[in-house]
């Protein structure tokens, strides 16, 4: 390759390129008929979470113009900005999951075949993922809850009431989490021992095609 060749368009596409696939390698597992209608109920809840940071953008633009343009500043606003924020984050954890949107920046799995990739995914699931989250799950709950029986609001004047409702969101995170982890093993033991049965599921490009 000549030096002009490495500062072409075409090269520079093909760094990029490669680069994502680095950061973002997805292991491609089978679906069974559970995980299928698992992920298609958090894939539902995480899109409909996503709508949350259009209604954040909304407030803080209210907030924005209210305090620099009228000199009205308001706290609750300001909690109502967070709190959204913070609940859009955390019920968008599964969706990411189980659509393996997550970044991967492991060399050594990216080169491994594609039954490799699964053990790893197995040994992560059951070992250092389902652990953590239970263990989240044992804590947030009573957090959660505890707060509901106190009356918890804001410590901050004219803040928000019902702290437990945020906290309470925490806690659902964590077993959407869990659901979404356990659908991924699923897909994990599928691959690896067949069972549950592997369905086969089309892509759309595929549809299209037989369609034309």
């Amino acid at each position: 390759m000549t030096v002009s060749d490495k500062g072409s368009p075409q090269s520079k596409r093909a760094s990029v390129s490669d680069a994502q696939e680095f950061l973002h390698h997805h292991t491609e597992l089978p679906t069974t008929r559970l995980s299928q209608g698992v992920d298609v109920v958090i894939s539902g809840i995480g899109k409909t979470a996503s709508w949350m940071w259009l209604i954040v953008t909304g407030v803080i633009i209210y907030a924005v113009v209210g305090r620099y343009a009228f000199g009205l500043g308001s706290v609750t606003l300001e909690e109502v900005q967070w709190h959204l924020a913070g609940a859009g984050w955390l019920l968008g954890l599964s969706y990411t999951l189980v659509t393996d949107g997550h970044v991967r920046v492991d060399v050594i799995h990216e080169r491994l075949s594609l039954r490799g990739q699964a053990w790893i995914e197995l040994f992560g699931l059951l070992l250092l993922l389902l652990p953590f989250l239970g263990l989240a799950v044992y804590e947030m709950v009573p957090y959660a809850f505890s707060s509901w029986q106190q009356g918890e609001t804001s410590q901050a004047p004219a803040g928000l009431p019902h702290r437990w409702v945020l906290k309470g969101v925490l806690a659902l995170s964590f077993i959407l989490l869990i659901v979404a982890a356990l659908s991924r093993l699923l897909k994990v033991t599928a691959l690896l021992f067949g069972f549950p049965k592997p369905i086969r599921v089309e892509s759309e490009s595929n549809k299209k095609e037989e369609a034309s």
